[in-house]
Formats: structure tokens, C-alpha cells, sequence
């Protein structure tokens, strides 16, 4: 979706500013704020996979990491180099505004993250090298708001359309919220609303939906 095809005066209508950045093809992220956007930037690269703004004192980022498709090609290894250009512009943030990091990460950080770890193993999004990078925006204090409130796995964000993977629980965690120390300890609860995955028009991505005291 093209920033100019993005639905303000819907999210306005709903009392919501909102801030997009797309270009027209597959990829694009946004931020909307009911109580004001500040600060925005609009990431790094030619594609539209990172947006951010600061709102009430918090800053916001939404991303969408780039797929992989699969290991050892170019858009895996590009895969890597778009994590490790992640860190770098969360380590150039200045100041100690709080962090809420969220998205499709398009990695699940471990093996109760994947329907079977199993068979999945050696694929994109479970690969060891994918997982270490993720490993690295934990390490820099970041942290994961579902697994502050549950060790359950089986627990999924999204799944294939195909041969009825959904009804079988054949998914992934891989839509995440990643939250600085100062929110973690506010995280009251962090949910992954299965019950909007459900109908024919469905996304195949799941809400993750975080309260905050």
C-alpha cells in the first residue's frame, strides 16, 4: 500500500493520528495514536518495512522484517543484513524514551514459537543465524512481551493458508512486541487474539494485543 492509499481520514474519524510509510507494492507499516504522534521517522532502506513515532512519551516502532524465503539465498542473507541494520538504528536512538518494538519479525525465537520444530528445521524463520539476531535485540535489553506472561507453546500468530494449516495449528509466533525494561515492568498482559485469524476475508496474521499499566 502506497502512503498516499493509507485510510487517515478513516483512523481520524476514529479519533486516531496515524503515520505510514509505504511504497506501493507488498511491503508497508504504520503507527496510529490516539493520544498524538511525534518524532516520526521513517527507517532505513528502499523498502517500507520500519516506521516509528513517539507517542505520549513512548516511542513506537512498526516493522516488517523482511521474509527470507529461503536459507542461503541472497534474500536470506539480505534478511540478515536488514536485522543487523535494525540494531544499529535502535543502538543511534538517543535519549532514555521508552520502547515498544512490534511487528512481523518474520522469526520465531524458539522452538515452542513452531507448530513442529521438527520439521521446520533448517527453514527460514527458525534458522540458527536468524534466531542469534533476534537473540541480539534481547541481549540489548529488549524484551518479549508474550513470554512475560506465559512459557505455553503451540501458542501462534500465524499460519498457512494452505491445507487448512489454521484449523490444524500448523503456525508460527513470528508477530512479536518487544518492550524496554521500563515498559516490560508496566506489561500487564500481552494476548494473541486467534479468534480474528477465523473467516474467509482473514489475514493469515493473528493480533498481538499488550496492556500496559
Amino acid at each position: 500500500m502506497a502512503g498516499s492509499e493509507f485510510p487517515h481520514l478513516v483512523f481520524q474519524g476514529l479519533g486516531y493520528d496515524a503515520c505510514s510509510w509505504g511504497t506501493g507494492r507488498w511491503s508497508g507499516v504504520a503507527v496510529a495514536s490516539r493520544i498524538g504522534l511525534e518524532g516520526i521517522v521513517k527507517g532505513f532502506g528502499d523498502e517500507a518495512r520500519l516506521v516509528s513515532a513517539v507517542c505520549g512519551g513512548v516511542r513506537v516502532a512498526s516493522l516488517y522484517v523482511p521474509n527470507g524465503r529461503m536459507v542461503g539465498t541472497e534474500h536470506y542473507e539480505e534478511k540478515l543484513r536488514w536485522l543487523a541494520s535494525l540494531t544499529a538504528w535502535l543502538d543511534s536512538l538517543e535519549g532514555d524514551v521508552p520502547l515498544a518494538l512490534c511487528g512481523d519479525f518474520n522469526i520465531a525465537p524458539d522452538d515452542r514459537d513452531v507448530w513442529d520444530a521438527k520439521l521446520a528445521h533448517g527453514a527460514t524463520h527458525v534458522s540458527p543465524r536468524e534466531r542469534a539476531s533476534f537473540q541480539v535485540l534481547l541481549d540489548r535489553g529488549l524484551h518479549d512481551a508474550f513470554r512475560l506472561h506465559s512459557d505455553d507453546s503451540g501458542v501462534f500468530s500465524w499460519w498457512d493458508y494452505r491445507a487448512g494449516y489454521f484449523h490444524k495449528n500448523y503456525g508460527m509466533r513470528i508477530d512479536l512486541v518487544l518492550l524496554s525494561a521500563d515498559l516490560a515492568s508496566r506489561c500487564v498482559s500481552c494476548r494473541i487474539d486467534r479468534e480474528a485469524r477465523k473467516g474467509k476475508a482473514a489475514s493469515d496474521h493473528a493480533p498481538v494485543i499488550v496492556d500496559l499499566a
